[in-house]
């Protein structure tokens, strides 16, 4: 069973999430595609806090005692998913710069030897 404790927070959390999440976009800081996981997540949880029985229902499903509990897990399941994609999209960026700054080498090379 949730609290009303825990459903404000999770409303409250998720209104600010959402609302930060649009500013950022508004203000150019922030690419639609990268925050459509942190408005989804800001949804999920609101969907949790005014339908507390879904949780519940996940909760039982998983053979998880307490919904808080359950609620923990998620978010730590959900944020270890985001890290390891943000680790990909560093790891191919990484190569990528590795790549140009070779490729800037050999330009300087290039236009040195044609001097």
């Amino acid at each position: 069973m949730m609290t009303i404790t825990l459903r404000i927070a999770l409303i409250l959390v998720s209104a600010a999430t959402f609302y930060l999440m649009m500013r950022k976009i508004r203000q150019s800081r922030l690419q639609i595609e990268s925050s459509i996981f942190w408005i989804v997540l800001a949804g999920v949880l609101l969907i949790y806090s005014l339908f507390p029985p879904v949780a519940d229902f996940c909760a039982r499903l998983l053979g998880i005692y307490a919904t808080t509990n359950f609620l923990f897990l998620f978010a730590i399941f959900v944020l270890i998913v985001k890290v390891f994609y943000m680790t990909i999209h560093i790891s191919q960026l990484e190569t990528k710069i590795k790549e140009l700054v070779q490729q800037m080498a050999l330009e300087e090379k290039r236009h040195e030897e044609d001097q």
